[in-house]
């Protein structure tokens, strides 16, 4: 029982360095397209996210979610399809926190990343360990 719940421990872990690797590169993606690209703050948000999400696939499978070795392309799409489900999560919290909050859209994205990370972690462990249960 204890190496069970070391094990969880050590994946949760991994899953939030994979996840702070991840939302610095759609955090700097964000501000680039918002201030340099002049991109609106909801298409930009988008677009960073769906960046961080490949990323985040390809980490998560090679240093989170160890017993899988192999996905399948039907894996890789029900992973990708959790994904987007928490781009809709973070999406509405960023129109929220900005439009009806009134915070700045850097800020509102370190809460809703809060928010959308913990969906993740459980919608995106299910996806990912389907195999492994089978």
């Amino acid at each position: 029982m204890e190496k069970q719940m070391n094990k969880r421990y050590n994946e949760i872990a991994s899953f939030l360095w994979v996840g702070a690797v991840t939302f610095m590169a759609d955090y700097v993606i964000l501000f680039v397209l918002t201030e340099y690209l002049g991109m609106y703050f909801l298409c930009s948000s988008a677009c960073s996210f769906l960046i961080a999400i490949i990323l985040n696939y390809f980490l998560c499978v090679r240093f989170v979610f160890k017993p899988v070795n192999k996905q399948s392309w039907q894996h890789g799409i029900i992973f990708i399809l959790f994904s987007l489900s928490g781009l809709l999560l973070n999406q509405l919290l960023m129109w929220f926190f900005v439009s009806i909050a009134g915070m700045y859209y850097m800020a509102a994205k370190i809460f809703s990343a809060c928010l959308v990370t913990i969906w993740n972690f459980l919608t995106k462990r299910k996806a990912v360990m389907l195999e492994v249960q089978q």
